[in-house]
């Protein structure tokens, strides 16, 4: 091997650890508490197993008209009706794909026990991130804005 050949072989082993993670990092801004759109409700977005996931950790209301804490009442399996809502892990099995975008995930809504595909985007200044709910394509869906508030 040439001196030239391992000159290169040597940059480019020492050039992907670097560029690994500061993909890593890039991906990781998602991490954090989030405010949802309506101001009801704050999300904590977490990284398991290299994919993004995220659970309700505040809610505005968290109690039903009886003082008893709020349950996942409109979930389509009886068995999981019972489960409280604080805690509900609402987002998962996020991607992160590049640009500040997290796809291939899919958001549970608590409020009609449906499940959707779901794409994330976070603003370049890192303070807003797009949640994207949809069906089929991203084309035909709803987007929430949530607010970073950590």
């Amino acid at each position: 091997m040439s001196r030239f050949s391992f000159l290169l072989l040597f940059v480019y082993l020492c050039s992907f650890p670097v560029s690994a993670m500061a993909q890593g990092s890039e991906a990781d801004r998602v991490i954090g508490n989030w405010l949802v759109q309506d101001k009801k409700a704050k999300v904590q977005i977490f990284k398991k197993n290299n994919k993004y996931f995220g659970k309700i950790v505040w809610l505005k209301e968290p109690n039903d008209e009886q003082g008893k804490p709020k349950h996942d009442k409109e979930n389509p399996e009886e068995k999981l009706r019972n489960r409280p809502l604080m805690g509900l892990e609402l987002l998962a099995d996020f991607e992160y794909d590049e640009d500040l975008v997290w796809e291939d995930g899919e958001i549970y809504d608590p409020k009609n026990g449906k499940t959707y595909s779901c794409k994330m985007t976070l603003s370049e200044d890192g303070k807003t991130l797009d949640v994207r709910g949809y069906i089929g394509i991203s084309l035909i869906g709803r987007t929430s804005i949530w607010t970073r508030v950590d």
